[in-house]
């Protein structure tokens, strides 16, 4: 029987198996400029920044094991503080100014999608 009879029937069940099958890829990357105070707190991040004119960037890639590289490249290219990075997560935090952490982002989406050649999604802004 095949999926669009089983859907009309009804009396068969349907079994969806799902997996992760990452790629080489940039899911998210995101600039969180002027985060409150209390965003530092919960992240566990420096709380003696000066709020004003910080900002939080947060990355997301995979393989995971690319955050080594890109947290490695986010200090390197603009002098930005590593706030978090997850070798099985892919998970990449980094504060410092508004303009070191949008240089560290643009230098680790260039990295990834110039060198590595994966797929990067856009930088966003908050």
């Amino acid at each position: 029987m095949d999926f669009q009879n089983m859907l009309q029937n009804g009396n068969e069940k349907l079994r969806i198996v799902q997996e992760l099958v990452p790629g080489k890829q940039i899911t998210l990357a995101h600039i969180v400029a002027s985060p409150d105070p209390i965003l530092y707190r919960k992240l566990g991040l420096d709380p003696s920044v000066d709020y004003a004119k910080s900002a939080i960037g947060v990355l997301t890639v995979s393989p995971a094991e690319t955050a080594i590289i890109v947290a490695d490249i986010a200090i390197k290219a603009s002098g930005v503080e590593l706030g978090f990075v997850d070798r099985f997560s892919g998970t990449v935090i980094v504060t410092g100014t508004v303009s070191q952490v949008e240089a560290s982002m643009g230098a680790m989406c260039d990295y990834c999608r110039d060198r590595l050649g994966y797929t990067v999604c856009p930088v966003t802004k908050t």
